[in-house]
């Protein structure tokens, strides 16, 4: 798996932000933390999915784009 692959990190049906990680789990979690929110009041939605206080935060793949 390519350590380099690039994320939508989505609330709701908004695109929050676009980060590059390992995985979708690890940059849901990473931009929550960037964002100040605490380890003990995040929860677990999923493989790729995160909550934290009613905002439900997901990473999805960014698919390239067909030339």
């Amino acid at each position: 798996m390519n350590s380099k692959m690039q994320f939508h990190v989505i609330s709701g049906r908004r695109v929050v932000a676009t980060r590059t990680g390992p995985s979708a789990r690890e940059v849901a979690l990473d931009y929550m933390r960037a964002m100040g929110c605490k380890r003990d009041e995040i929860s677990a939605h999923g493989a790729d999915s995160f909550s934290w206080r009613g905002a439900v935060y997901r990473a999805q793949l960014v698919e390239p784009k067909p030339p």
